[in-house]
């Protein structure tokens, strides 16, 4: 009997091919796991069916110690996972993509988790994968040691009283770096559904605090890392179902408390609104809560003209973060829409990104884009009542990369150049050059051509699949599609007049970042086994 045509048997081959994909994922056979992935798309199982597999998959061993180390008196630096953050991309991806096309970015996603495991031995060079790549051949390790559980899942551990008094204990944990504790005790506030949403807005809120107070010359920071693994558990909790979600738990939730953590950036805004907002002078005394004066800005409403929009621009690219926080206040006391005003933050992030040149460069810039947008995504998703703090968070953020990209010589203000007759050009023309640029990997042209589109062609969104389908056939790291997904979805809630830089910055940023191995090879092979002619 054909197995498909018999349950028991379908469901026997399916767990068959997800253990099969767990072993290939444990060898860190990138090969062998794609080629399994291969099998369940033919065999038409769902996406989140698959999403799902996957973080079950990683989520034990995607977690370190500590996101730093002191090795005989050096500190360095121990990399954030990207498999989760990946797969939350990979569903937001997917609804932009044409539907033969959906699965490209899980191929992605399958095809970078075997190197995303056990990253405190990478970084020791003692296990294979991404963080191996420039110190020595991994490929030389023909039988990898098994990955490391560094913190093993836990049972929830209930608490009573308010919900208020419950969230602050497990905000205290975190702050403390009391892993285990904060962990169960994130799962005892899960167990409500009434009080999830509350929760999981805690959740994101703790990891939009975490951002480090300075970039130059550091490489141990967050760069808002904590934040985007909390909002990836939301996205893929919701998406899975939370009852069908605890692994998704289990991978992002527990390393809030993980250490180090910083918390400076979220002070200095604190004390700014209680001085600046609600009038007060500091002093040495404990502060606590949100004032009336503080929730009367949440309830703006005023639109960001583009004269005050180029004042904040200007205040974060080109001075320092006096001038930029005493723009943020100008514009709230004048009845400004904080939410408006991360619209002109986002644009100003976007021309980062486009300023920058060495593909080295843009590691500060790309995380602090996908800062701007995570924030937005708060502010649409939950009510928090301290979000306004997370507004000058996100500004200071903005101006320390500038400086930063200043410091170091990476900031390159050029104006995209159109290509030549690009206006005698059809749409489906232009998107096609968008495409090889992007793919060929040559920034000036695919940002000449995309702003050829946008010059010649009202609408955006064919452009916007096609920068989404050219990001999707880049991989071995994912900021490949991250950021662009961030940008692209940018573009889609942004309401200032010069948004279409964000589609620029989209382009521009998955042309020019730092590359690793053969960027096209997962996609290729997708296209082969699929046999989809326009990735090959």
């Amino acid at each position: 009997m054909d197995a498909t045509s018999d349950p028991e048997r379908k469901c026997s081959v399916v767990r068959g091919l997800y253990e099969r994909l767990e072993d290939r994922c444990l060898m860190r056979d990138q090969k062998g796991a794609s080629d399994v992935f291969y099998e369940l798309v033919r065999a038409n199982r769902p996406l989140n069916e698959i999403v799902a597999e996957g973080v079950r998959i990683h989520a034990p061993y995607t977690h370190v110690p500590y996101h730093e180390r002191i090795d005989d008196g050096y500190p360095n630096f121990v990399n954030n996972d990207h498999c989760l953050l990946s797969a939350r991309a990979t569903i937001n991806l997917n609804r932009m993509l044409p539907p033969h096309l959906a699965m490209l970015p899980m191929a992605q996603t399958i095809w970078y988790i075997p190197t995303g495991l056990d990253i405190w031995n990478q970084k020791l060079n003692r296990a294979p994968g991404h963080y191996t790549r420039h110190r020595g051949d991994s490929t030389a390790v023909e039988a990898p040691p098994p990955p490391v559980v560094y913190w093993p899942d836990q049972q929830p551990l209930l608490q009573k009283g308010p919900l208020s008094e419950r969230l602050n204990a497990w905000m205290t944990h975190v702050h403390r770096g009391n892993v285990i504790d904060a962990y169960r005790l994130f799962l005892g506030l899960m167990q409500n559904p009434g009080e999830r949403n509350d929760v999981l807005a805690e959740l994101c809120f703790a990891g939009l605090i975490d951002v480090q107070d300075r970039l130059l010359h550091n490489r141990s920071y967050t760069t808002g890392h904590k934040a985007y693994r909390a909002r990836s558990t939301v996205e893929l909790g919701n998406a899975l179902g939370w009852d069908h979600a605890h692994n998704v738990i289990y991978a992002g939730a527990l390393d809030i408390a993980v250490g180090p953590r910083w918390y400076s950036t979220y002070e200095t805004a604190c004390n700014y609104i209680k001085m600046m907002i609600e009038g007060e002078a500091l002093h040495a005394i404990p502060y606590s809560g949100v004032s009336d004066a503080e929730l009367a800005m949440l309830r703006n409403t005023g639109p960001v003209n583009r004269q005050d929009a180029g004042d904040l621009s200007t205040a974060i690219l080109r001075k320092g973060e006096v001038e930029t926080l005493e723009a943020v206040t100008k514009l709230l006391k004048s009845g400004n829409d904080p939410r408006r005003i991360l619209d002109v933050i986002q644009v100003a992030v976007a021309q980062i990104v486009l300023e920058t040149r060495d593909p080295a460069a843009f590691n500060t810039p790309h995380h602090c884009y996908e800062y701007q947008n995570t924030l937005a995504w708060f502010y649409d998703t939950f009510n928090h009542p301290r979000r306004l703090r997370l507004l000058y968070i996100a500004a200071m953020f903005a101006n320390r990369v500038a400086c930063h990209q200043q410091a170091i010589g990476e900031v390159h203000p050029v104006a995209a150049r159109v290509p030549s007759g690009a206006g005698s050009l059809s749409a489906h023309q232009l998107l096609n050059r968008v495409d090889a640029a992007i793919c060929a990997l040559n920034g000036e042209e695919a940002i000449g051509w995309t702003q050829a589109y946008c010059d010649n062609v009202a609408e955006r969104d064919h452009l916007m699949q096609r920068i989404a389908l050219a990001a999707c056939k880049l991989g071995n790291d994912p900021h490949n599609q991250e950021i662009a997904q961030c940008m692209l979805m940018d573009f889609d809630t942004n309401r200032q007049p010069d948004r279409d830089r964000l589609l620029l910055a989209a382009a521009w940023h998955t042309a020019m970042h730092r590359k690793y191995g053969d960027p096209r090879e997962a996609s290729r092979r997708f296209g082969h086994a699929l046999h989809l002619a326009e990735l090959l």
